[in-house]
C-alpha cells in the first residue's frame, strides 16, 4: 500500500517517458561541429560493405551519442566506431537476405520504432523552443519546501479496512496491546506490517493531506485516539519521534525540478494536440 503523495511530475504516456528518456537525435549545432576533433572525423573515411556505403551521418551520430556520454574522441573510440557500424551493416544485410523486412510483424516494429525517433524530436525542439525559466522553477522550489515543512516524522501505523476494525485496534493499544505485534496482525499496509508499521523517518508532506494532519498533531509517543479515515482506509497512527527537516537547497535539486517542469510541458502539449485532433474510434 503506497502512501505517498503523487510526485510533482505530471504522469505521461510510455511515448513520452520513452522520448524524453532516450538519447537526443537533433543534429550538432555549428559551435559543437567546430569543437569536434578533425583527426577522428578524417579517419572514419569512406567504408562499404559488400558495395553499400556506410553513410557518414551514422559515424557522427555514434560519436555525438559516445561524446554526450563521456568518452573523448580518439583513435580507438572510431574505430570501435566504425567496428560496430560494419557489424551491423553486416546483419542488416544478412536479415534483409532471408526476408526479414518484409515479415508485417518486424516491418510493424521498425516502423513504430521511426515513429518513436520522429516523436523525441519533436519534443527535443518544443522543449528547446519553449525554455524552463530560472522563476518558474525557484517558484516550484519554495511550494515544495512549504509542502515539507520544517519537521520530519518517524511514525507508524495500522491500516485497516473499516471504522469499526480502527477503533477495536484503539482499544486493544489502551488495554496495553503491542502495536508492533498489532500491525503484523492487523494492518493491511503490506509495505509497513512486517516492520510493525514503522514508515521510517520522513516530513508529513509525504502522505496523503488526512494522514499528513493527524500526524502533525501527535506528540513524540503518542497515538491517535480517533480512526484517520484516508483514501486508503482507516488508520491508528503512532508517532515515535520527531526532528528538524534539513530541506536540500535549491541548487541540490534544481536539475530534478526541471526535468520535473520539461515532463510536465510535454505531458500538457500531448494532451493539447489530442484535445485538437479529429479521432474517430469504431
Amino acid at each position: 500500500m503506497q502512501l505517498k503523495m503523487k510526485s510533482l511530475a505530471i504522469a505521461t504516456t510510455a511515448a513520452v517517458a520513452v522520448a524524453l528518456a532516450a538519447p537526443a537525435v537533433m543534429a550538432q549545432d555549428k559551435a559543437e561541429k567546430a569543437a569536434r576533433p578533425k583527426a577522428a572525423k578524417a579517419a572514419e573515411g569512406r567504408v562499404s560493405v559488400n558495395g553499400v556505403i556506410i553513410p557518414q551521418a551514422y559515424f557522427d551520430m555514434m560519436n555525438k551519442e559516445r561524446e554526450a556520454s563521456g568518452q573523448p574522441s580518439s583513435a580507438e573510440l572510431t574505430k570501435a566506431i566504425k567496428d560496430e557500424l560494419i557489424s551491423r551493416e553486416v546483419l542488416r544485410q544478412a536479415a534483409v537476405k532471408k526476408g526479414l523486412d518484409k515479415d508485417a510483424t518486424i516491418a510493424t516494429q521498425m516502423d513504430m520504432a521511426r515513429t518513436a525517433v520522429l516523436i523525441r524530436a519533436y519534443f527535443d525542439d518544443y522543449v528547446k523552443a519553449n525554455p524552463v525559466t530560472d522563476a518558474q522553477l525557484k517558484s516550484n522550489y519554495e511550494q515544495y519546501k512549504a509542502q515539507l515543512g520544517d519537521k520530519e516524522y518517524k511514525a507508524r501505523h495500522i491500516l485497516v479496512d473499516s471504522e469499526d476494525e480502527a477503533k477495536k485496534v484503539i482499544a486493544a493499544l489502551k488495554a496495553g496491546e503491542n502495536f508492533e505485534k498489532l500491525a503484523k496482525e492487523k494492518s493491511k499496509d503490506t509495505g509497513s506490517k512486517d516492520n510493525g508499521g514503522d514508515l521510517d523517518w520522513g516530513p508529513a508532506g509525504r502522505y496523503v493531506p488526512e494522514f499528513a494532519n493527524a500526524l502533525r498533531a501527535l506528540q513524540n509517543n503518542q497515538t491517535t485516539d480517533k480512526p484517520v479515515k484516508s483514501p486508503f482506509g482507516f488508520h491508528v497512527i503512532r508517532l515515535d519521534d520527531s526532528r528538524a527537516l534539513k530541506v536540500p537547497t535549491y541548487d541540490e535539486v534544481k536539475d530534478n525540478f526541471k526535468q520535473r517542469a520539461q515532463q510536465e510541458l510535454v505531458a500538457r502539449l500531448v494532451e493539447d494536440l489530442k484535445s485538437k485532433a479529429k479521432v474517430d474510434e469504431k
